[in-house]
């Protein structure tokens, strides 16, 4: 089976600098806001309802240039799932975040710290080259 998901890497700026938003999944690891796209849907669309719906954020402004791409697969009820998700990079004034139901925490934090807490391999590597365009 195949399923398409869309994700945004979210930040903003502090006086310390930028910081990336990360949320605790109840299966245990941290990653983007992100979530499947729904029937008439575009990835953008997904993304805002997701961010929305997870964290309570409503003012993203997306990063022109920045789309990546991940794919992988993984099992759930016994069925092979393989995934293709579409992630941006948004900035948000928004600090206060109201995590849904569906995580258990969220961390705002520094690139370094982001990368480390970051659990999936592939995840890092969207976080670091959203981290090298806004470095740029």
């Amino acid at each position: 089976m195949n399923e398409k998901s869309s994700g945004t890497v979210i930040f903003r700026d502090t006086p310390e600098g930028i910081v990336f938003l990360l949320l605790h999944y109840p299966s245990g690891h941290w990653d983007f806001v992100k979530g499947k796209m729904e029937k008439g849907e575009n990835p953008l669309d997904t993304v805002v309802r997701e961010a929305k719906e997870e964290t309570g954020i409503s003012d993203l402004n997306f990063v022109e240039g920045f789309e990546e791409n991940i794919e992988y697969d993984f099992q759930f009820e016994g069925e092979l799932i393989h995934k293709k998700v579409v992630f941006y990079l948004a900035k948000t004034n928004t600090e206060k975040i109201t995590i849904s139901h569906e995580h258990l925490d969220f961390v705002w934090l520094d690139y370094k710290s982001a990368f480390e807490k970051t659990t999936y391999q592939n995840a890092k590597s969207v976080l670091s080259k959203a981290n090298q365009l806004l470095f740029k």
